[in-house]
């Protein structure tokens, strides 16, 4: 039997394109005798919305704190478009943007000195810092805010001005920790609106999330982890299989909890 002649080699863009935005590799760490991650492999594609889910304390935060250079892992690689976090740290870091759970902002600046401060450190010159700066607090629903001190805003107006920070220099790639955790559904809606666009133009998003209903909406890719492991990870119709997300998830993690059995006086209106 003649086998067919090979294809011409892949080309440059072809190759890159590939190649995975995030590609995660025995990824370990524990904190004394608790392995909060261990030891997990993930890869998300290029141009993928993508969610990591998992019950509380599963290793979801520790895992994105480790995936964009915050925490040193133990063991295992992370890299981002090729380039490596930990070898090649400035490199990843110009190319990802971070909205991480507790967010630090400087409360003395308004929202828009934050935002421009923000381009400025990311090298973008003053005039494009001050002009996407202003794009992004009219997309962000920031405008009317825009001379206020970061100090007075609420949780949402603070996730939306953290979310013009890590995107003002456009990054190949976002992570998000529990991005939309205490928003109000205005603002919700806003970022969701905003992360899909910016997937939609071939840049990747990774973030985590409580909140099923809004993975099962807007990801493409699901991966859940529990007791610091991805127990699965694909498309979120594969993940679902068939099922809402949410029935997955318990499914796969385990319903938790004895439905209050012990507790007998709860509810009990006598002495």
């Amino acid at each position: 039997m003649v086998e067919p002649a090979a294809g011409p080699p892949p080309t440059a863009p072809a190759q890159a394109q590939a190649q995975p935005a995030i590609a995660v590799r025995g990824l370990r760490k524990s904190f004394g005798s608790k392995e909060a991650v261990a030891g997990i492999d993930l890869d998300i594609a290029r141009g993928s919305l993508a969610g990591l889910v998992g019950p509380n304390g599963a290793g979801k935060t520790t895992s994105l704190s480790m995936m964009t250079g915050l925490l040193r892992p133990d063991m295992g690689t992370v890299t981002i478009n090729g380039v490596s976090v930990w070898t090649d740290p400035v490199s990843a870091k110009a190319i990802i943007g971070v909205v991480p759970a507790e967010v630090r902002l400087f409360d003395r600046l308004s929202g828009e000195e934050l935002l421009e401060y923000s381009g400025r450190l990311h090298g973008l010159p003053a005039t494009d810092a001050r002009a996407r700066t202003q794009q992004l607090l009219d997309v962000l629903d920031l405008k009317d805010d825009a001379k206020r001190l970061v100090a007075d805003y609420s949780t949402g107006m603070r996730k939306k001005a953290a979310l013009g920070c890590a995107l003002i220099h456009n990054p190949q790639v976002l992570f998000l920790d529990e991005p939309l955790e205490g928003v109000d559904p205005v603002s919700a809606d806003v970022i969701r609106r905003l992360l899909a666009r910016f997937a939609a133009s071939g840049s990747t998003v990774l973030f985590s999330s409580h909140v099923m209903e809004l993975v099962e909406q807007v990801c493409d890719h699901v991966s859940i982890i529990n007791a610091g492991r991805i127990v699965v990870t694909g498309t979120t119709d594969e993940v679902r299989g068939g099922k809402t997300l949410q029935q997955a998830f318990i499914d796969l993690v385990g319903a938790r909890g004895n439905d209050g059995e012990g507790l007998s006086w709860l509810g009990s209106s006598s002495g």
